[in-house]
């Protein structure tokens, strides 16, 4: 009773009853009395009600979603007459005749109507007077029949028995009020403020919980005490109904164990959203979590972590969103590799032949690969070292670690730590924060569904830090074999196995990784490719690839290797064979256009046919440049991208013994040039050099580019030897390139980057080089067919370097400094 239900007078639903809504009057008797004295129209237009019974003084909203019931609707508001508003007798029917529908009605008005967004047409309407339909008048487009009045039959004012049965539908519908959960305690306020016997008899009837043959019945009651007894009879089975579910309730409630009560719980959600649709329950979700966990082969400790938050997920309601994030947590937990590892193939020569095939050169790179594959092969519970591949850009660091995850059989993943900041990117959010999830770490392992995959760590020198912490001190845990045995993530809340993991990380500068990090790693240094490697990477590896990626196979093109040199030669300058990769495009492109357009073109490239394509050749300032200018030295310098030759130049200007240093130099090498100078301040007498010059001549030296930064020690014995030459006017001998740190003494020390730089060299057709006497080894280590044409000397005092370096004879039209 009064419980809220959901009508229709259609195939949509009504709106529903709200009883103290304001727009729900009490009838008082004076209202009733206007009411029964209303007639009844001769001729009625029928609405007819799906679901539901309208009584006299009720008022109810509905909502008509039928062309019929609309435009009858429309019509009755326009001209504001009353309508006649009648039960179906089967619901289902959706076009009801006239036979479908039951004689006894209600005569109802409009009291409101609204036209909904979905374009129904809501109304709010109350019922006025019983009548019965007659003869039928039309059926289109909506039904209108007569209709005859129904008078009720009203008991004297002294009948005693009457009054009682008021007074108690009165105290019955209380006392259900009170004991109903559902029902809201202001319904009882309308109850008490009903004046009018019948509309409270009518107004009970409307709202108790009966079928619409049950509620048609009583309106059909022409005498209001047998209709008012009706109504009293069914609230008495209402209030059993009720009593007895209350009573039933307490019992369980009682009587039920913890158990029972939860399992009674599953039940009932079960249930529900059975009934809402809602697809897999969450029941059916912790069953299948607990099946899936059976399969895992993680430790107890595991185990009951799992185990606890599974029955933590149990306990919460699905619709917070709380929930989600429990329920992805467990996914994560259950989608991990715990122990689970791919076998490892320790067939050593076809390691090597693998990456033979895949990578030319980088010899100590796969020795290093294949020693640690040895013994693995041997020990077989070796932890994973973390290698560090070291060198400029476009040299295979990256691709390597394919090669390395198909020679191991091992699966593959790379993550790029390129300007990454914040930490959690590493260790992951903590559960709490919106929007948490694992690092990437643990996402990476989690999709390679195996526990000892080979990691790349690609650009670790670009880790960058901000506010959210440092990246990289996170990273120290992750490559410390002595702690990634229990790697914390903190969406995970447990510790993960790295530690048969293989890692290898890559990076262009050593400068950037911070010392700790870099203590963990074993550093490998990937140097740059000769012209002869280069050739012969891109002749194997590039075309073949370009050809492919362009749709092409050999017989469309054919690129020999004199082309593939002048293709080096003359549009790179890397160390790596990123840019020719990019020529090659170039050149396949030619062809792939050709084709398409029906064209003719040259099958097999020629020097003419690059320099058509590619243009005119762009790396000639990588040349040696011999002249006969004293003060100018060609030294030999590292970059990023590998090594590059540098031109310093001197010049002498009256003046006062001033020194200035243009060409965009850093700190270090201004430091050098001052150095040099006052080493030759100081040994004058032994170079042959009059002291009265520093008096009497500014010195200006350049070094040429000087849009690009420059700086380090390595061109401290260029800056010498360039000034020597300058002050005697003896010139530098031909094709002669030098590098290394000076001190005040006169010393030559090492400096780094020698493959770089001897490579750097042979591009531009140096002949000669100087080094430093402990530079030595670093040539020994360079295979012998890298180092043809070229001449090493090993030196260890400025006297040496110059004595080398300076032919004996000045240059023409030299000079006369005084």
């Amino acid at each position: 009773m009064f419980k809220p239900k959901k009508f229709s007078i259609d195939n949509l639903s009504l709106q529903e009853f709200d009883q103290d809504a304001e727009f729900i009057p009490l009838l008082s008797s004076e209202d009733e009395e206007e009411m029964n004295k209303e007639s009844v129209p001769e001729t009625l237009p029928i609405l007819p009600l799906r679901n539901m019974v309208l009584f006299p003084g009720v008022v109810i909203p509905i909502t008509a979603g039928r062309d019929r019931s609309i435009k009858l609707l429309q019509d009755a508001n326009k001209k504001g007459i009353a309508i006649g508003v009648v039960a179906q007798k089967n619901e289902e029917i959706e076009e009801p005749s006239f036979e479908d529908l039951h004689k006894t009605g209600v005569v109802a008005k409009i009291l409101k109507t609204f036209k909904m967004p979905d374009g129904n047409t809501t109304v709010i309407i109350q019922g006025k007077k019983r009548f019965e339909m007659g003869e039928i008048v039309t059926e289109q487009p909506f039904i209108t029949a007569i209709a005859n009045d129904v008078p009720d039959v009203r008991p004297v004012k002294e009948d005693v028995e009457f009054r009682a049965i008021i007074e108690k539908i009165k105290e019955l519908a209380l006392e259900i009020i009170k004991e109903s959960p559902n029902i809201p305690t202001e319904a009882s306020f309308a109850i008490k403020n009903i004046e009018s016997d019948s509309f409270l008899v009518n107004f009970v009837s409307s709202n108790m919980n009966l079928k619409v043959e049950e509620k048609q019945k009583i309106l059909e009651i022409n005498d209001l005490k047998e209709r008012a007894l009706e109504t009293l009879r069914f609230m008495n089975i209402e209030r059993q109904k009720l009593e007895l579910k209350n009573d039933i309730q307490s019992k369980v409630q009682t009587d039920i164990n913890k158990q029972q009560r939860e399992y009674f719980l599953h039940q009932q959600m079960k249930t529900i959203q059975d009934e809402l649709g809602g697809g897999v329950s969450s029941h059916q979700e912790v069953d299948e979590m607990r099946q899936r966990a059976k399969k895992k082969k993680w430790d107890d400790k595991v185990k009951e972590h799992f185990e606890k938050e599974l029955a933590k997920m149990q306990r919460m309601n699905p619709q917070v969103a709380e929930y989600s994030i429990q329920r992805n947590y467990l996914d994560l937990i259950l989608d991990l590799p715990w122990n689970v590892f791919s076998k490892d193939n320790f067939d050593l020569k076809r390691a090597m032949k693998i990456l033979d095939r895949d990578h030319y050169g980088l010899e100590e790179v796969k020795k290093r690969i294949i020693e640690y594959l040895a013994v693995l092969k041997l020990r077989n519970d070796m932890k994973s070292p973390i290698l560090c591949l070291y060198g400029p850009p476009g040299v295979g660091k990256t691709s390597l670690g394919k090669s390395v995850a198909e020679a191991l059989g091992r699966e593959y993943v790379r993550i790029s730590l390129g300007g990454l900041r914040d930490e959690a990117e590493i260790r992951g959010h903590r559960k709490t924060y919106i929007g948490a999830m694992p690092g990437r770490i643990i996402q990476s392992i989690k999709k390679a569904k195996t526990s000892n995959p080979v990691f790349v760590l690609d650009e670790i020198d670009k880790l960058s830090n901000s506010h959210n912490g440092d990246p990289s001190s996170a990273m120290l845990e992750v490559l410390d074999p002595e702690q990634n045995s229990a790697f914390y993530d903190n969406f995970l809340e447990m510790g993960f196995d790295l530690s048969k993991v293989m890692f290898i990380a890559t990076s262009n500068s050593l400068n950037t990784i911070q010392p700790a990090l870099r203590d963990r790693m074993e550093i490998i240094n990937v140097t740059g490719y000769t012209i002869e490697e280069k050739v012969e990477i891109g002749k194997q590896h590039l075309l073949p690839k370009q050809l492919k990626e362009h749709g092409l196979d050999k017989s469309h093109l054919k690129i020999a290797k004199p082309q593939i040199e002048k293709v080096v030669e003359g549009y790179t300058r890397e160390s790596g064979v990123r840019s020719l990769d990019k020529q090659l495009a170039k050149m396949v492109r030619y062809a792939a256009k050709s084709i398409a357009m029906e064209e003719e073109y040259d099958l097999k490239v020629t020097n003419e046919t690059v320099i058509k394509v590619l243009g005119a050749p762009k790396m000639e300032r990588d040349k040696y440049e011999n002249n006969d200018v004293a003060g100018v030295v060609t030294g030999l310098a590292w970059t990023r991208v590998g090594g590059d030759i540098l031109f310093i130049e001197s010049i002498l200007s009256k003046g006062k013994g001033n020194l200035t240093i243009t060409g965009n130099i850093g700190k270090v090498m201004k430091e050098s040039a001052t150095i040099a100078m006052e080493y030759i301040k100081a040994n004058a007498d032994e170079l042959g050099i009059d002291s009265s010059i520093f008096n009497n001549y500014n010195v200006h030296i350049h070094v040429p580019e000087g849009a690009t930064p420059k700086d380090g020690p390595s061109a401290g014995v260029t800056m010498l030897t360039s000034l020597v030459s300058l002050f005697t006017q003896r010139k530098v001998k031909k094709s002669l390139a030098m590098t290394g740190e000076i001190t005040l003494r006169g010393k030559v020390l090492p400096v780094g980057g020698i493959k770089e730089k001897i490579l750097a060299a042979k591009r531009a057709r140096i002949k000669e080089i100087l080094l430093c006497e402990q530079n030595r080894r670093d040539i020994e280590e360079i295979n012998a067919d890298y180092l043809k044409g070229l001449t090493f000397h090993y030196v260890s005092d400025m006297s040496n370097v110059l004595e080398l370096a300076l032919t004996k004879q000045k240059v023409k039209n030299a000079k006369k400094l005084s």
